[in-house]
């Protein structure tokens, strides 16, 4: 991808670079006169995965949003360097990914041309590792995606966004619902995109967050009330179920939170 002029982007795994990929301050959402986010303060490193955690209803889906542009907000939003607070959503889109927690996908349109949609013009199209990750979607190219069981449609959801080259990806939710054999194959794909470009993941499965994530961000009632390793805060049960009202996450990624397929 090509920097805007005077941009001088951190290279793709360059943990330790001059400062994170992206930077939060003081982000402050309200909808329908509710104040959601209250001074939310976060950073992503410039690799790796990092997990927003928390109950439900705490604002984690509201703070990717505002990340992107998606939901009115006040505060600083900085990516590579460069302000982008006011930046409309399709400028931001342009270099940051980003999967929405209801997939999203055109129930009408068929699998292929869900991902031809999502090509961005003048940017390598990367088919081979999206069939590679998920080839279901080679064998259903020609299906419509309105048929698609709820977990073929997260691996649409996730291939779109992992069909361009991108700063950041921003992942919301992805396994919420699937059988285990789906949520594995989440994994795995959170895992290689990862290794490309950091990720970050709003997540309630924590057996995944324990396999995927290198730090996690713990929101509660639309503040930050926790950062720091991932693995560190899942090993330690009190605080896991003082922050999170849940006790030690297992290991490994197979449990599941529904049984759509």
């Amino acid at each position: 991808m090509t920097p805007k002029p005077g941009t001088a982007p951190a290279a793709p795994g360059a943990r330790g670079a001059a400062g994170p990929l992206l930077r939060v301050r003081g982000l402050h959402v309200w909808i329908e006169g509710s104040h959601i986010l209250q001074g939310v303060d976060l950073s992503v490193p410039a690799s790796g995965v990092t997990a927003v955690l928390g109950r439900n209803g705490v604002g984690k889906t509201t703070a990717v949003k505002a990340v992107l542009g998606l939901v009115p907000r006040t505060g600083e939003v900085v990516l590579e360097g460069r302000d982008i607070t006011d930046r409309p959503t399709y400028e931001i889109t342009r270099s940051v990914g980003y999967v929405p927690e209801d997939r999203g996908v055109f129930n009408g349109l068929t699998v292929a041309e869900n991902l031809r949609l999502a090509q961005r013009a003048g940017s390598p199209s990367r088919y081979e590792l999206v069939h590679e990750l998920f080839p279901e979607l080679r064998e259903r190219a020609s299906q419509p995606a309105g048929t698609l069981s709820g977990g073929q449609q997260q691996m649409l959801a996730i291939g779109r966004a992992l069909l361009n080259e991108n700063r950041l990806l921003v992942v919301d939710e992805p396994t919420k619902g699937l059988a285990p054999r789906v949520v594995a194959e989440v994994a795995d794909a959170v895992v290689r995109a990862a290794a490309d470009v950091p990720v970050l993941l709003v997540e309630q499965n924590l057996a995944l967050v324990r396999r995927v994530a290198d730090e996690a961000v713990v929101l509660d009632a639309g503040r930050v009330v926790h950062t720091g390793a991932a693995a560190e805060l899942l090993e330690d049960a009190e605080r896991t179920r003082e922050l999170l009202g849940v006790s030690r996450a297992p290991a490994g990624a197979e449990s599941a939170q529904g049984e759509d397929r």
